[in-house]
Formats: C-alpha cells, sequence, structure tokens
C-alpha cells in the first residue's frame, strides 16, 4: 500500500476532487489543507451533501437570519448559501485553476432540478447563478438526460461552463458530448471563442449497487468499473475525433470525463474500489471525503486505464449473459436519478424552510 496515493494519481494526470463542501470544512482549514496535502484540486456538491450540512450545522443560523430580515427564503435563500460557499472553495482553487490554464481547479453548483422540463428556465437560471457568483471556475450542473441536452448546449452556446451530471452509461455520455460540441459550433458560426469549459461526470457506483443481489458472485462489484472503462474508451474517441479536433485548433478544449458517485457502498468491497479501478489520464475523479481519507491512507499506487476499454466488453457481456438488460438498466438508473434529484431537492427546501421558522 501507498500512503502517497494521491500524489501519484495526480501524476498518473488524474484530478482528484472532493464530493463534498460544507461551511465548517471552510471554517476549519480542512479543505484548505486537503489542497496543500491530498492534491485535491476541485469540488462538486448537491442537493443533499447541502441539506446535511444546513441542517446538522449552526455555522449557518447567523447567515439565514440575515437573510430572513432581507427577505431572502425557499430557493432564493439556498442559493445564497451554496454561493457564499462555493465561492471562498472557488477562491481556495484559483491558483490551480491559473495554474492549468483553467482547465482543473473548478467548483460545481447545481441548477434547480424542479426546472428540468424547461430549457429556457434552466438556460436563464444557468446564466443567472454563474454571473452571481462571478467566479471564472464555478461550473453549473445541469442533468444529460433527454430533457437537459437542449439546455447544456444552449448555456455552452451562452458561454456558460457546465458540469453535466446524471451520466450512466457511454451511450449516454456521448450525447451530452454530442451537445456540448455542438454548442462550441454554433459559437464559432456566431464569431465566439468555443473554449468554454466543461465536464461530463458518470455515476458508477449505482451500477453495483443495482445488480447487488444478482448474477454468481464472481460479477459482484464489476460492473460499475466496466461501464466506467467503457465510456473512457468512447471519451478518448470523442477527443481523437476529426470533428473535436477541428474546435481544437480554434481553442476549444476538452469537455474532461469525471467519474462520480464513487463511494463503496458494499461493505465487503475495497473501499478504495472506484478510484484504484477508475485511474485514468485526463479526466476527473470526485469522492466522498470518506473515499478520500481511505485513498490516502491506504490506497495502492494506481494503473492507469487502457485506451481501448480493457477488459470492459468481456465482463459487460457476462452481465448481459447473466439477465442483466444493460441499455434498459442505464435508462432506469438515469430516471430513478432524476427523481432522486427532485426529491433531495424538496428535502433540501423543507431542512431550509425548518431552519428558518426554528431562527425568526
Amino acid at each position: 500500500m501507498d500512503s502517497n496515493a494521491p500524489k501519484r494519481l495526480s501524476q498518473l494526470g488524474q484530478s482528484l476532487w472532493l464530493d463534498n463542501i460544507t461551511r465548517d470544512l471552510l471554517d476549519s482549514g480542512t479543505l484548505k489543507r486537503y489542497i496543500d496535502e491530498k492534491f485535491v484540486t476541485g469540488l462538486t456538491s448537491n442537493p443533499t451533501i447541502f441539506d446535511h450540512a444546513i441542517s446538522r450545522s449552526k455555522s449557518y443560523d447567523a447567515e439565514i437570519r440575515r437573510r430572513l430580515k432581507d427577505g431572502k427564503s425557499g430557493e432564493a435563500l439556498f442559493f445564497t448559501l451554496a454561493i457564499q460557499d462555493l465561492s471562498r472553495a472557488a477562491d481556495l482553487f484559483a491558483g490551480v485553476h491559473a495554474l492549468t490554464d483553467r482547465v482543473d481547479g473548478f467548483v460545481s453548483l447545481e441548477v434547480s432540478p424542479l426546472l428540468a422540463y424547461d430549457t429556457q428556465a434552466t438556460i436563464e437560471q444557468a446564466k443567472r447563478l454563474h454571473a452571481q457568483a462571478n467566479r471564472p471556475n464555478l461550473l453549473i450542473k445541469i442533468p444529460g438526460t433527454a430533457e437537459g441536452l437542449p439546455a447544456i448546449e444552449e448555456a455552452i452556446f451562452a458561454g456558460v461552463p457546465v458540469n453535466v451530471t446524471l451520466l450512466f452509461s457511454a451511450q449516454q455520455y456521448l450525447a451530452a458530448a454530442n451537445a456540448y460540441l455542438k454548442g462550441l459550433e454554433r459559437r464559432v458560426v456566431a464569431g465566439l471563442s468555443p473554449d468554454v469549459r466543461s465536464v461530463a461526470s458518470l455515476f458508477v457506483s449505482r451500477w453495483d449497487r443495482a445488480v447487488a443481489h444478482e448474477g454468481p458472485a464472481e460479477l459482484r462489484n464489476t460492473l460499475g468499473v466496466a461501464v466506467g472503462m467503457q465510456t473512457y474508451k468512447a471519451y478518448r474517441d470523442v477527443l481523437e475525433s476529426d470533428r473535436f479536433q477541428r474546435l481544437e485548433n480554434l481553442g476549444a478544449r476538452a469537455q474532461r470525463l469525471l467519474f462520480a458517485s464513487t463511494g463503496v457502498k458494499d461493505k465487503n468491497a475495497p473501499d478504495t474500489l472506484y478510484i484504484a479501478g477508475l485511474a485514468a489520464p485526463n479526466t476527473v475523479n470526485t469522492m466522498p471525503e470518506a473515499t478520500l481519507l481511505a485513498f490516502a491512507d491506504h490506497g495502492a499506487a494506481p494503473a492507469a486505464l487502457p485506451r481501448d476499454g480493457g477488459e470492459s466488453e468481456a465482463v459487460l457481456s457476462a452481465h448481459a449473459r447473466a439477465g442483466v438488460d444493460l441499455p434498459a438498466l442505464a435508462g432506469r438508473l438515469q430516471s430513478d436519478g432524476a427523481k432522486g434529484f427532485v426529491d433531495s431537492w424538496r428535502e433540501l427546501l423543507g431542512a431550509i424552510d425548518v431552519k428558518s421558522k426554528s431562527l425568526v
């Protein structure tokens, strides 16, 4: 085992991001320490993370009281608090952002999932939130669902950096990449720079959780990594395509593949399964705090994923023979994920309402 595992991952060329944000993490200096000591170069967030941060801490109470007096409530109050936290985090990553020529050092903020079926409202909120934060290294998270793809294209065309979320397969990733490239191509036609940054987030662990009680034991906890490897091959294919290279010649940069949902759910599996198994150059792995600490404590020196996806097709075929309908499951995972985001959002707003009433 190698206590320098985060450094080795960075040297391999993969960015290590933290999937967590709280005011306590900022105030205590813990995030700064992770940047300095554990090679963390970016950060992601989601409604559940903010729900727990706000409802389980008193760190936000004084600010909530002030904002309530200003007439803020509900979603507007949440975005005020979230942008405060993420702006501070973005400033901590500003050095990384500059040093890497704006390739790395990003933080992410999600648009309201209640707008999922309203493309125009999603775009308007994405533009407003990005302007409100006023940080070049803030990505706006938009789901890569069928309904979200037009919003992703429009946001990129408008120059808003995007973190495409809720991708579960190579096919869904390719649809998101197409939306990104279309947005860039429209910018070129309009005489605008195609240099608008983006990441495409593939959710990994939910595959293994979905089939945990299906198939033979030897296939357990192999599906998520196999999907990740297959998607990495698709990602490399996009980067090497004539279409992207034409844009790159005009100043575009890659929409980097990001491995998300990398916390291990099975207690019998290695707690760094999705870090060790998905170490890929020029990608991102965003991990929960517990996974980061486990990887720093006892992670092995990572081996790079093969360009061709390695044994992914063989593993996926084995799962198909065991009865897993992979395309159908990918669609269900994305649909369930979108519904889960809505549920988490409502819970977050409920937590803010409860907290607000307790502070009046």
